[in-house]
């Protein structure tokens, strides 16, 4: 029995997997109504705005579709497709891809001046560069506690690591962009200041 959209939408996880689980198409579309964004920011990230971002996130959903059962506790549903996502950014890293066109370098700006300050979003995208730039671990745990607003316990569980190891990948990916941003760190701040006017 398939019931309508509007029967789901005040249902809390754990009803709405075991009605995907028994065939609700319509809960599983609540699934994705709820999680969605939180899971397609977190791989947007971790790949630094990659092309096929969309195709990662909806990875875990399929994934959760082919078997509702894989998640042992609804509470953590939201964590488990984090997971499953930020796994296949892992997995897909880890294989040799060809470059494509909207991967190659720009060309250099005969205009810019390198002694201009940034606007925001020039500084933007440094930030963001210089992040995704960072080892996987270190870039998961900045974004799922950074971006996502997940508390370290709640990252701890997503990552399937201690509170303690999570900490540390928070440090060293902290020292790591204060390292890689200290030659730009006036030209950021500039960019901000003038443009926030």
């Amino acid at each position: 029995m398939n019931r309508d959209a509007p029967a789901f939408r005040q249902m809390a996880d754990a009803g709405l997997l075991e009605a995907a689980a028994a065939g609700e198409h319509a809960a599983f579309a609540e699934i994705v109504h709820r999680h969605y964004q939180p899971v397609y920011r977190l791989v947007w990230r971790m790949t630094g705005g990659a092309a096929d971002a969309e195709d990662l996130a909806q990875e875990a959903f399929l994934k959760l579709w082919k078997s509702p059962a894989q998640v042992r506790e609804a509470g953590a549903l939201r964590g488990w497709l984090m997971r499953v996502a930020s796994n296949a950014v892992i997995d897909r890293s880890r294989r040799p891809r060809p470059q494509g066109l909207e991967e190659a370098s720009e060309p250099a700006d005969d205009q810019a001046r390198p002694d201009a300050p940034l606007d925001r979003l020039q500084a933007a995208r440094l930030v963001d560069g210089r992040i995704a730039a960072l080892p996987e671990r270190q870039r998961l745990a900045l974004t799922l506690v950074y971006f996502e607003g997940l508390s370290n316990i709640e990252a701890a569980q997503v990552m399937e690591v201690s509170v303690d190891a999570l900490e540390s990948l928070l440090a060293r990916a902290r020292r790591s962009l204060k390292e890689s941003l200290s030659a730009e760190w006036r030209e950021l701040i500039g960019g901000l200041t003038e443009t926030g006017h």
